[in-house]
């Protein structure tokens, strides 16, 4: 293996890396300028550089552009003493592959050059490019059976309610119904009910006459307008308000309404997908949406699962998600380590897909080299995952003292009732996610349909 080269002045800090490097098995090279380096290199090449930025005759940055343009794949660590903003983004745009503020820890800094040394070691670099993709990714049974009902609900014009926690992605599975529906030439509007102010949301849906009110100076055409002989999504409904949830019920019963202001009805052909993360029977119950509203909206119900429940998708997800940021920033895509991958897949995601595209977006951007190792995700992803850890541990702690307590108090029987409890706390919460639908309740639990409405009988569980 080609050697490591330290450049600094500082006689101590080339000192300090000699040591350090000499209890390694790496080989090393110490120079006090750029010039003697620049002037090595015509005749040896590094495995990896580790340079400071301030040095007599001759920049540390001047030095990194040099390597980069003649050897663009030579990792270059840089050092300074000055760890100010500018030096670090400046580090960076040049193409540094770390940036080391002085002082530092010696048994950090060596990892890092160990860290840049396996990014050199790699054989070959798989070249990556965005790859013709499907609109929707999804090969887990859960993401082909949604993949179904768009296939059969390509030739009608049926109102779809999607259900769907934050982030699962309802919005693409709205605009993929549109498009492979007989209104794909017409236009899909998208808006988002919950986050469009009450007094706002009436004329953003049904538009308004000139002067209507305060601030009215021209006539605006509403989305209902916008959507006509097209499709209109409306994302969040369980957040409308009361009133404009009346107002929606007589759209969807005779297709017509007035503007705000407005004496004259309009007349639209619209085909209305909503979509909300609720569970719209509760809200029903409570008094909190309307009920014949809830019908006119439910007939057909599709349910999109959450990213949690479809782990076999992440790798996919997370290399068409490098993909896109790479050609979006103009850099090369980083690589997930088999390590990352299963690392990232086991992650509970309560963002979702959104969470997962945020997280590549910052791998792009900030992670060093383009191989990605379980080191360089993101601190609060390995955070999250640590307390969720944390939180399975305290159940297992909670049951053990609960089946202590009962050895102790002398109590039979103690595996059948802590059964009954556990399958009843198991059963309840599958049903409250599937709302009711005991099929998709039972295929989680990963039990038989028959199996489980035996066993809601047996517990007594009140659906």
């Amino acid at each position: 293996m080609k050697p490591i080269w330290i450049l600094d002045d500082d006689q101590s800090i080339r000192w300090v890396f000699e040591k350090a490097l000499a209890r390694t098995e790496l080989a090393f090279k110490t120079f006090s300028n750029t010039a003697d380096a620049l002037a090595a290199i015509a005749t040896e090449l590094p495995q990896v550089i580790v340079s400071d930025i301030r040095m007599p005759g001759g920049s540390g940055l001047a030095f990194l552009s040099q390597i980069k343009e003649q050897h663009p794949d030579i990792p270059v660590i840089i050092m300074t003493a000055y760890s100010d903003l500018e030096s670090a983004v400046a580090a960076f745009q040049h193409g540094a592959f770390e940036y080391l503020a002085k002082p530092f820890d010696v048994d950090q800094a060596i990892d890092v050059i160990k860290r840049a040394v396996d990014e050199t070691m790699r054989q070959e670099v798989a070249v990556v490019t965005l790859e013709d993709t499907p609109e929707i990714i999804g090969q887990a049974p859960a993401m082909q059976e949604v993949f179904r009902a768009i296939g059969r609900l390509s030739r009608s014009h049926a109102t779809v309610l999607i259900n769907g926690e934050s982030g699962s992605g309802k919005e693409l599975v709205a605009s993929a119904l549109h498009r492979h529906s007989p209104r794909a030439d017409n236009p899909f509007i998208a808006i988002n009910t919950a986050a469009i102010p009450k007094d706002l949301l009436e004329s953003e849906l049904f538009g308004h006459e000139r002067g209507a009110f305060t601030g009215a100076q021209a006539t605006r055409r509403g989305r209902f307008e916008q959507a006509d002989n097209g499709t209109l999504f409306l994302d969040e409904i369980g957040d409308m308000p009361a009133d404009l949830q009346t107002r929606l019920l007589r759209v969807l019963s005779d297709g017509q309404f007035y503007r705000i202001g407005g004496h004259q009805p309009i007349k639209v052909n619209v085909r209305v997908i909503a979509a909300t993360h609720q569970h719209l029977e509760e809200r029903v119950k409570l008094g909190l949406f309307r009920e014949d509203l809830f019908h006119r909206l439910n007939v057909i119900r599709l349910r999109l699962p959450a990213l949690r429940e479809r782990r076999e998708d992440i790798p996919l997800l997370a290399k068409y998600f490098l993909q896109q940021s790479a050609i979006n920033l103009d850099v090369d895509a980083k690589v997930l380590s088999a390590e990352a991958l299963k690392y990232l897949s086991a992650v509970n995601w309560s963002g979702n897909v959104r969470q997962l595209e945020n997280v590549c977006h910052w791998i792009t951007v900030m992670a060093p080299g383009q191989h990605v190792d379980v080191a360089d995700l993101p601190p609060e992803l390995k955070e999250n995952s640590a307390k969720t850890t944390a939180a399975n541990d305290a159940w297992q702690d909670a049951l053990s003292q609960t089946v202590t307590d009962a050895l102790n108090r002398g109590e039979t029987g103690i595996l059948e009732a802590i059964t009954k409890d556990f399958e009843r706390v198991m059963i309840t919460k599958a049903l409250q996610h599937t709302e009711g639908r005991r099929m998709d309740a039972a295929n989680q639990l990963g039990m038989g349909r028959n199996t489980l409405t035996r066993k809601i009988q047996e517990l007594g569980i009140d659906e």
